[in-house]
């Protein structure tokens, strides 16, 4: 078989070329730090690297929903503290209003002072956070706590079928009752249905006086894991807790009242202080958890982006390596090809 000058040529500017593309190739791993730049150079760690990508990216969402759970947990929590502390600065005065020392305008005085801090569990009750108030379970929208609500009787015969779902109705333990709508009818925690004329043992109260949603505001901490992240206003923010320093307040401007009437209030207050106590002791309960799922969730973007890292990254010592050789590699087959390609006339002369 003849070898001709063309053939020659034309394998040495093939292998040039090769080397040209594995040179490139190298070069850009190298730039990019991967190496997969684009599918067709590894279909298979192509496809790993997107599922590892949405690992990376689950993780990094479920990370940034922690920051909003701490943010209702923290206001919650602050705010329960806050809650504690007024009910018992309400027992301390309590305890002095019930000394027989002090006259009706001195436990007039008191009853200001308790006033204010009635007012102001109003306020607490009604916290934002990010406009949200958090002490209404998942009705974030409308407030949980009207005092001038709460403070207007309603008359119990005056409630029907028909404006029923206006009115929030309470048992005479204090329960909430909630409405059916299907059945036209109030429906008790144990699932009997109460029936008009309504008990006139009941109390009931125009909507938006206290809280009556239920449900909790959960957000996904973790695949398929949903985290409430709100304290229910109904074991804290109650129509009792209301209602009760609402009578304390009556009975300490009231001239008849003694101080064993006052005595008696303490363990309703202390009964509220436990609810307060409570709830707070389930928060902490939560943060813990919370606490627990954010170090969960750092282990696992960890191992996502080294498996990612793993997967796509180069490794730069032996890509180096690999680049210098080639390009070594690549001066030898130029100096090669010089020598057999023949560019003149003269050259085949010699």
């Amino acid at each position: 078989m003849r070898v001709t000058q063309s053939m020659l040529s034309q394998n040495s500017l093939k292998h040039i070329q090769n080397n040209y593309q594995k040179l490139g190739k190298l070069e850009e791993q190298l730039y990019t730090g991967k190496k997969v730049n684009r599918p067709s150079d590894d279909p298979v760690a192509a496809m790993k690297g997107v599922n590892y990508r949405s690992q990376v990216t689950a993780v990094s969402q479920y990370q940034r929903n922690l920051g909003e759970v701490y943010n209702w947990m923290d206001n919650t929590e602050s705010a329960l503290d806050e809650t504690n502390k007024i009910i018992q600065r309400i027992r301390d005065l309590t305890v002095q209003a019930s000394n027989d020392s002090y006259d009706a305008g001195q436990r007039k005085n008191v009853a200001s002072e308790i006033e204010q801090l009635r007012n102001q569990l109003e306020s607490i009750a009604n916290t934002k956070v990010n406009n949200k108030y958090i002490f209404n379970g998942s009705d974030t929208t409308n407030k949980p706590v009207d005092l001038k609500k709460i403070d207007q009787n309603v008359d119990i015969t005056t409630i029907d079928a028909n404006n029923a779902k206006n009115y929030v109705l309470f048992d005479d333990k204090g329960s909430q009752l909630v409405w059916n709508e299907a059945s036209n009818a109030f429906k008790a925690q144990d699932g009997t249905e109460i029936g008009f004329p309504l008990p006139d043992s009941f109390v009931a109260k125009e909507k938006g006086a206290v809280a009556s949603n239920t449900e909790g505001v959960k957000i996904e901490v973790s695949a398929g894991i949903h985290l409430d992240v709100n304290s229910k206003p109904q074991n804290v923010f109650s129509l009792d807790l209301f209602k009760d320093i609402g009578n304390l307040i009556d009975k300490l401007k009231s001239p008849d009242t003694t101080a064993a009437d006052l005595s008696g209030e303490l363990d309703i207050i202390d009964h509220h202080h436990n609810n307060v106590i409570s709830e707070m002791a389930e928060i902490g309960a939560k943060s813990n958890r919370v606490e627990m799922v954010e170090s969960r969730l750092g282990n696992q973007e960890i191992l996502a982006k080294t498996m990612m890292s793993n997967n796509e990254d180069i490794d730069a010592e032996k890509v180096i390596i690999e680049l210098t050789s080639q390009e070594a590699l690549h001066r030898a087959s130029l100096a090669v090809g010089a020598s057999i390609i023949q560019p003149t006339l003269m050259d085949f002369l010699r």
